[in-house]
C-alpha cells in the first residue's frame, strides 16, 4: 500500500495506473492530510452480477415496469423466460 497526494496522483496518472495494473499495488489518496480514497487493482474477470451490479443506478426508476410491460407484448417472450444459449 502506497500513500500519495492527489496532486502527485494526477501528475503521474499513467505511471500510477501501471503500478496498479502490473505490480498490483494499492494506492491511498491523501488530500489536506486526510485519506480520501483507495485505488485497488480490479479483477481480470467479472461475474454477470458484478458487471451489471450498478446498472440500476443508471436507469430511470420506472425502467423495470416498462421492461415488464414490453416483455408481455405479443411476440416478446411469448413462451416466458428462455435459455439464450439453448439453440
Amino acid at each position: 500500500m502506497v500513500e500519495m497526494t492527489v496532486t502527485e496522483f494526477s501528475r503521474n496518472l499513467s505511471t500510477v495506473f501501471d503500478r496498479i495494473e502490473y505490480k498490483h499495488e494499492e494506492i491511498i489518496l491523501v488530500r489536506h492530510n486526510h485519506r480520501i480514497a483507495r485505488v485497488i487493482p480490479g479483477s481480470f474477470t467479472l461475474t454477470a452480477l458484478e458487471a451489471m451490479g450498478d446498472l440500476y443506478r443508471t436507469l430511470p426508476e420506472d425502467a423495470g415496469k416498462d421492461w415488464l410491460k414490453d416483455s408481455t407484448l405479443p411476440g416478446n417472450l411469448d413462451n416466458g423466460m428462455r435459455d439464450l444459449w439453448d439453440v
